[in-house]
Parts: structure tokens; C-alpha cells; sequence
């Protein structure tokens, strides 16, 4: 359960698309492939062949478009139910629980962040937040930082 401090205290998306721009390394493992493929109903290789491109590392990522958006991005996301945990988490990453000052630094280019919030409110939100997306483990890791 998400405590007092509401999401808009910190957030409100303007649905603008920004956090979809460049190549921001969303990265996607075999599972959440099937369940993209499966929700777009195409197959796993036509998704990695048409929608996916490889790190320098090999990881499967997410590609981006002409536009330099997510190619998943049209108007709006197209794959929302299914997307990936990095695009749910968003703006409330492990990043702002270990280095806070992210957070402003972020809403330089996200005008549905709010700046200047309290830092310890935001933590304790963004630690909630997490339990929907995150293992025990993670969080237990996030909670040390946290502190």
C-alpha cells in the first residue's frame, strides 16, 4: 500500500513522451519478450527482429524510431500494459533513493516531475513504490541506501 504522500505530491505525467526520447537502454529479458510478443501478437523473432536491438554487451533493448522515441511511443505508449519495468518505474527509480539530488536533475527533462520536494518524503514514496515492481531482495538492498 502506497502511503500518504500521493503520487502527484512528486509526479503528474503530462503524457508528453519525453522520458521515451533516446537511447535510453530499456533493456528487456527473454520473459518480457514472450509478453510483448505475445500482447502485439507477433512472434518472439519478429519482435527482436523488427521492434528490439542488441547493447554492446548483447542484452536485448528496446529501439527507438525516427523520431529518437521509443518505437513502442505513438502518441502515447503502445505496449502500456506489458511495458517494461524501467518505462512502470518511472520517475520513481532505485537512482532517486541513492542519489536524491537525480531527482531535480530529472525534471530538467520531465515537466511532470515536481522539484524542490521534501527528500525524505520522496524516498519513503519512491521505497513504496518499488514493493510493486521489485524483489525482497532489491528492495532489501534499496532500504540500506535509503538510510
Amino acid at each position: 500500500m502506497i502511503s500518504n504522500n500521493k503520487m502527484s505530491n512528486f509526479f503528474e505525467c503530462s503524457q508528453c513522451g519525453d522520458c521515451c526520447s533516446g537511447q535510453g537502454g530499456t533493456y528487456v529479458d527473454e520473459k518480457k519478450i514472450k509478453e510483448i510478443a505475445d500482447f502485439l501478437n507477433i512472434t518472439q523473432d519478429q519482435l527482436k527482429k523488427d521492434y528490439l536491438c542488441r547493447s554492446s554487451s548483447g542484452r536485448y533493448m528496446i529501439a527507438c524510431g525516427n523520431d529518437g522515441k521509443c518505437i513502442f511511443f505513438k502518441k502515447n505508449c503502445s505496449i502500456h500494459p506489458v511495458k517494461p519495468r524501467m518505462c512502470r518505474e518511472w520517475p520513481f527509480i532505485p537512482a532517486v533513493i541513492k542519489v536524491p539530488e537525480n531527482w531535480d536533475q530529472m525534471a530538467e527533462v520531465c515537466p511532470g516531475i515536481k522539484k524542490q520536494t521534501c527528500i525524505s518524503d520522496l524516498k519513503k514514496f519512491t521505497l513504496e513504490y518499488l514493493k510493486t515492481t521489485r524483489s525482497h531482495a532489491e528492495l532489501a538492498e534499496l532500504e540500506k541506501t535509503a538510510n
